[in-house]
């Protein structure tokens, strides 16, 4: 078999592998944090389900997309190469959007702490009654 075909199923096989173990991984340990940030488990569990999907979309179009090589690899040692260089550019590119999605969500998070902390406010003033019409 031609080293780049093989290269090419080792990488789908790999990466579709990993896909799935994180989306679990981050699905179940993502709930906790979601339903604090939401305080609404319906709401958490709805969000959960949608990053998950958007995980799973992100990251097999840019799997697919970053699947394709002009490099002639003609032994063993250039097919790893090729899929270090192919999955670790996926995972990192993952893990800087899973990153940034702690960022926001740390941010709502922490504006809701904020909101409750405060409570609603208060008038800063009364106003005038309206004269009647007439």
């Amino acid at each position: 078999m031609d080293p780049v075909v093989t290269a090419y199923i080792v990488y789908i096989v790999l990466d579709v592998a990993l896909t799935v173990w994180v989306a679990r991984t981050l699905s179940r340990n993502g709930r906790v944090y979601l339903e604090d940030v939401f305080r609404n488990e319906r709401l958490a569990t709805a969000m959960n389900q949608l990053l998950v999907v958007g995980f799973y979309l992100v990251n097999f179009g840019f799997a697919a997309l970053w699947l394709s090589t002009d490099a002639n690899l003609a032994d063993v040692r250039q097919v790893f190469q090729f899929l270090a260089l192919k999955l670790g550019t996926v995972l990192l590119v993952v893990g800087a959007l899973h990153l940034t999605n702690l960022v926001v969500f740390s941010r709502v998070r922490h504006n809701a702490l904020n909101r409750q902390a405060l409570g609603p406010a208060r008038p800063q003033f009364q106003a005038e009654p309206m004269p009647p019409l007439g």
